[in-house]
Order: C-alpha cells, then sequence, then structure tokens
C-alpha cells in the first residue's frame, strides 16, 4: 500500500508540475500576443466596429447622428452608380490580377536565372514598391497626360494620334489598370522569386534528363511548385484591386463622369467630399464584405484542394 500510495504521489506531483509548466507557457504567449492584439484592436477591430455603427446612421460629421437602420444599404442597392464603380471594380480586378501573377511569374522566371545585369533589372521593376502610391500616380499624370504626356508625344512623333487619356471613359481606364500593374507587378515577382528558389534544382535536372523541353519543365515543374506563392498573391491582389483609391483617385478622380470610379473613390466621395458619411461607410463595410467572401472561398478551395491531393 505504501508503494501504491507513493507512487499515486509522484503521479499527481507530475501533473501538477506539467500544468504548472503549460500555465507559465500559456501566460509567455499570451504576454508575447497581447501587443500585436492591442495594436489590432486599436487600429483594425475597434475601426470597423466604429464603421459599422456609422453605417446605420445619417451623419455629416457634425450634428446629432440619426439612426437610419439598413436605410444606407437599401439605397446602395437603387444606386446606379454604386453598381457602375461595382462594375468598374470587377473589371480593374478581372483585368490587372491575372496581367499581375502572369507577368510576375514570368519576370521571377527570367530573373532567377542566369540574365545579365539581373540585379540592375529587379530593382527597376521592384523601385514602384518604394514609392508611395500618390507619388507614383502624380508619375502616371505626365505619362498619360493628354496635351503634354509621354505616351501622347511618342504616338504623335510616330505619326499616331494622341489619345483622349483623361476624356475618354475607356482610355482613362486603360491607363489606370496600366500603372496600376506597373505598381504591383514587383510585389508578385519577388514573392515568386522566393518561391523559386525553394525549388530544388535536382527537378528541373531529372526533367532534362527525360527530355523535357523549357516549356514543358516550367508547366509541369515551376507553376505546381510556386501554387502557394500563386494562392498567396491571388488573395492579395484581388484585396488590393478591390480597395484600390490613390492611384486612380490621382489620375482620374474616378472620372471622366464615374467612368472609372470604383468602390474606393466612391465610398471616398460619399464620406469626405459630399458629406454623406454614413452612406460613405456602408460603402466601406460592403467592400470589407465582398473581400473576406472572396478570402473565405478561395481559402476553402485551396483548403480542399490539399485534402484531397
Amino acid at each position: 500500500m505504501t508503494a501504491v500510495s507513493e507512487r499515486s504521489r509522484t503521479g499527481r506531483s507530475t501533473a501538477v508540475r506539467l500544468r504548472s509548466a503549460r500555465g507559465r507557457e500559456a501566460v509567455a504567449g499570451f504576454g508575447f500576443l497581447a501587443p500585436n492584439m492591442l495594436l489590432m484592436a486599436l487600429f483594425l477591430f475597434v475601426p470597423i466596429l466604429y464603421a459599422i455603427q456609422l453605417s446605420l446612421q445619417e451623419t455629416r460629421g457634425f450634428g446629432t447622428p440619426e439612426w437610419v437602420g439598413f436605410e444606407n444599404y437599401t439605397r446602395m442597392a437603387a444606386d446606379p452608380i454604386f453598381w457602375q464603380s461595382l462594375g468598374n471594380t470587377l473589371l480593374f480586378t478581372a483585368i490587372t490580377v491575372p496581367i499581375e501573377l502572369i507577368g510576375g511569374l514570368g519576370l521571377a522566371v527570367l530573373l532567377n536565372s542566369v540574365l545579365p545585369a539581373r540585379g540592375v533589372f529587379r530593382t527597376i521593376i521592384v523601385l514602384p514598391l518604394v514609392i508611395s502610391g500618390v507619388a507614383s500616380g502624380l508619375i502616371a499624370v505626365t505619362i498619360f497626360s493628354e496635351s503634354s504626356g509621354i505616351v501622347n508625344k511618342v504616338l504623335v512623333s510616330l505619326g499616331g494620334s494622341p489619345v483622349a487619356w483623361q476624356s475618354d471613359g475607356a482610355a482613362a481606364m486603360v491607363s489606370v489598370i496600366i500603372a496600376s500593374i506597373w505598381l504591383r507587378i514587383g510585389f508578385n515577382m519577388v514573392i515568386y522569386i522566393a518561391g523559386l528558389q525553394s525549388v530544388s534544382p535536382e527537378l528541373y535536372e531529372a526533367a532534362r534528363i527525360d527530355g523535357a523541353n523549357s516549356w514543358q519543365q516550367f508547366r509541369s515543374i515551376t507553376v505546381p511548385l510556386v501554387g502557394p506563392s500563386t494562392f498567396f498573391l491571388l488573395i492579395m491582389n484581388v484585396i488590393a484591386s478591390f480597395q484600390v483609391f490613390d492611384i486612380i483617385f490621382v489620375m482620374t478622380g474616378g472620372g471622366p463622369g464615374f467612368s472609372t470610379s470604383v468602390l474606393g473613390t466612391y465610398a471616398y466621395r460619399n464620406a469626405f467630399q459630399i458629406r454623406e458619411q454614413g452612406y460613405g461607410a456602408a460603402l466601406g463595410i460592403v467592400i470589407l464584405l465582398i473581400t473576406l467572401a472572396f478570402t473565405f472561398v478561395q481559402w476553402r478551395t485551396n483548403r480542399t484542394r490539399d485534402l484531397v491531393e
């Protein structure tokens, strides 16, 4: 009995020590997480909750707000400019995201090879990442200006006609799409280069021994193995496209008319230009819900595919 009691006390003592160690680890973990969680609460969760509250009110930033419930959202459903801005956002996303992904991967493959002066080319392509969106927009304005832009001057010197980049809706959309791709393609390239450098060279060597040409190696080795990078970039690019604001605001302001208006610029116009802050907040919440829904769908799709594989 004495031996059994001793073993029982030893077991209980060991269990207490394990629980105490786990408790200390949990406290340490929460201690490391606390600063980040505090910052996220102050600068992410609290503003989102305030925006939700504001979207249920009618206010112009002064006076007592009036609670209107979901009136801002029902107004949105009947707002033709909202639907035009949503359509422009979807069009912008559908064009820019595939080009950014394909172009970023192509540049990564090229600049991950033995290309001469590849460091210089990498720097040139990545340079827009260190420039603010407003500064990049101002650079794009000087390039696409109707009267004195570089593009129109080149077209005229080649015997062509100048393009109405600011006064024609389709041309204005093309200009902001080109500028946005230029601004973001370097980020895609950097992520893809990191993904490519984790691929074992022996795989390509084995494929060459088996007689695979460069295209077959790219299709069967490179593309599948940079799949995680593609998934990450797809999410980031779609979120950036739905939240695009600075480059369009500087270049066109959403015009001419509302031909380049996207959800971000339309929300800004309502919240800060015509001071309908409740409606502007409702537009912001819709942008958030759309991006969350897309991210969730993509995450579930990718997770299901990984489980199947």
